[in-house]
């Protein structure tokens, strides 16, 4: 299972909310984080989130059995590791 986890607050909320509209992806809460999790890859497009780029950049606050293989401007891929 890749995981994401993204910390609780306004301004990452859209990553979370686009990163749910996947089909295979499941969100829960864990203390102050979102855990992001599919039993693949995990792609979210930055434009459908509305983020500016200093939010995107630091959306991520960690990964379980996941590496980061895109982060641009234009989406976040995370992979199984």
């Amino acid at each position: 299972m890749t995981s994401v986890l993204v910390l609780d607050v306004p301004e990452n909320r859209p990553v979370v909310d686009v990163a749910a509209t996947a089909e295979t992806v499941t969100v829960e809460k864990i203390g102050p984080y979102f855990k992001v999790s599919a039993p693949g890859a995990i792609v979210i497009d930055r434009r459908a989130t509305g983020c500016r780029h200093a939010v995107w950049y630091s959306s991520v606050a960690g990964l379980l059995d996941a590496r980061i293989t895109q982060w641009d401007k234009d989406a976040m891929r995370v992979e199984q590791r």
